[in-house]
């Protein structure tokens, strides 16, 4: 197989592990940093009324499902009441109900609050608008009057809009307004005058209630705002001003004229809103949106898995920038270990312990299992047993050591168990081995090298970022083949190698 075929490969892992860390990064919004934060709103909506000892019932709109914020962790508490909710056009309600009930009620919903723009792509059709009839000819008139004035005064929809909202918040309107009006004077009746007027354009127009989004208010109150469709979208106005307006920290409750709570059976109703900023986790958010939103990709994901196999993977993923660190140390650095992933695994085993006790018991253990090794070689057994005795003492060892670090109060020595036994056995054979055949110089450099590159894997291994980091986006570890691919025809000098030949280009004189 030639280069061009190996480069290929390795450009194609790293093109596909970049696209998808950027899809996530951007459009799933999953934080690069663990200690990334985000806002989030917790918000809450006390109601209270009076009952009549009756029957009674109450509607509260929700927030809906199609802006920029979506709530989480929706909670609808109530003592004896039944909840359903429903959507009506759009909207989304909540329906208390109970059979009878008596003296001053309470009822609460609360939420969190999440922006999830990036995620919402609402494509909407010509809005079906209900604009009440018009049965009243001097009311015509009157409205055709309006809509000439205004097309001699505005260039495009958007002037047209803002000036049918300037003169019907005019301070000193003309006689076609002010019949209009009559002697309506609420928003809500003006942004009904506005929409008969804006129909006879062709315009449909929507009354708009959302939430200020701050960092906390305890009585915080519902605005209202208009919308008109246009050039195949909706576009905000200030129904005061007629200036285009969209607020990024307003939340869109709901959609019409009627008020946020309707309630049957009782009098005297109230609603206090509540809302807090509350700073969170920014990868609790990115969850959330990725299990609402985009439920398959949640489900066939290593965050899907149960919460205790997740805390396992976090480990394991860890294990291939251990392992690629291994690569470059022996095979560019020029490194010498026993094996190939013993050092990682030892690196794994020095996270039960700390990293300097570990370096001490590991040393503590292998110097005298190698003791008794040689030992044993005297006795002429053969390879299977001879391994078997070696891992016999081995045990033996780490237990009297757990039980020596217990009676110095050392309890993390007791961590010790915990080591990969069989990996500190064959260990202890390849050292014997090797000194045996090359000598104790070989042996030693081989031993020093491998507790080196396990140092170096632990250290990179347990970085909270580097754990953090692949678990979240364990595509990036295409990228680490990608290199380990392109190493593995690396055919030049060691670093080791250009020390060791200095001489050569007279860099020893």
């Amino acid at each position: 197989m030639n280069r061009h075929h190996l480069y290929l490969l390795a450009a194609v892992l790293t093109l596909v592990a970049s696209g998808i860390v950027v899809y996530k990064a951007i459009v799933l919004q999953f934080p690069l940093h663990p200690v990334t934060e985000a806002d989030a709103w917790d918000v809450e909506i006390r109601v209270s009324f009076q009952a009549m000892h009756a029957p009674a019932k109450v509607s509260l709109y929700l927030p809906r499902e199609d802006g920029p914020f979506a709530a989480a962790d929706e909670q609808f508490i109530s003592r004896g009441y039944g909840v359903n909710t429903r959507h009506e056009e759009g909207n989304r309600r909540v329906v208390w109900s109970i059979r009878r009930a008596r003296g001053e009620q309470f009822l609460f919903y609360r939420a969190t609050i999440r922006p999830v723009a990036s995620l919402r792509e609402t494509r909407e059709k010509w809005p079906q608008i209900k604009t009440p009839e018009i049965v009243d000819d001097a009311r015509k008139l009157a409205i055709d009057a309006v809509l000439a004035d205004v097309r001699a005064h505005s260039a495009d929809s958007e002037t047209f809009v803002s000036e049918v909202i300037k003169r019907v918040n005019s301070a000193s309107p003309d006689g076609n307004v002010k019949s209009l009006l009559g002697r309506k004077t609420a928003m809500e009746d003006r942004i009904e005058v506005m929409s008969q007027v804006l129909a006879g354009a062709n315009i449909p127009v929507r009354a708009v209630h959302g939430l200020r989004l701050q960092k906390y208010e305890r009585d915080a109150q519902f605005i209202v705002w208009m919308e008109a469709w246009y050039e195949n979208s909706w576009h905000s106005f200030d129904p005061l001003t007629g200036e285009p307006r969209l607020d990024p920290d307003l939340v869109t409750w709901w959609h019409g004229p009627s008020g946020l709570v309707e309630v049957t059976g009782g009098r005297n109703s109230e609603a206090n809103v509540t809302v807090r900023l509350n700073r969170e986790p920014a990868m609790q958010g990115a969850l959330w949106r990725e299990r609402e939103l985009r439920p398959a990709l949640f489900e066939f994901s290593v965050l899907g898995l149960p919460i205790e196999t997740q805390a396992v993977y976090q480990i394991l993923l860890a294990m291939p920038v251990g392992v690629f660190l291994l690569v470059v140390l022996r095979n560019v650095v020029g490194v010498k270990t026993f094996g190939t992933f013993m050092p990682v695994l030892i690196a794994l085993a020095f996270r039960e312990t700390n990293l300097l006790l570990g370096l001490l018991l590991f040393t503590l253990v292998v110097g005298m299992g190698l003791a008794i090794r040689f030992y044993l070689e005297r006795l002429k057994l053969l390879l299977v047993p001879r391994l078997a005795a070696v891992l016999i003492v081995v045990l033996m060892l780490i237990t009297l050591i757990s039980i020596f670090s217990n009676q110095l109060g050392v309890y993390r020595g007791l961590s010790v168990a915990l080591f990969p036994i069989v990996i500190l056995t064959m260990t202890i054979e390849r050292m014997s081995i090797v000194w045996e055949e090359r000598g104790a110089t070989e042996a030693l450099q081989q031993g020093l090298g491998s507790l080196v590159v396990a140092v170096c894997a632990y250290v990179v291994m347990n970085l909270n970022s580097v754990q953090y980091f692949v678990f979240v986006f364990p595509e990036s570890l295409l990228i680490l083949l990608a290199a380990t691919l392109l190493l593995g025809r690396y055919t030049g000098y060691r670093l080791s190698e250009l020390v060791r030949f200095r001489a050569l280009s007279g860099g020893g004189k």
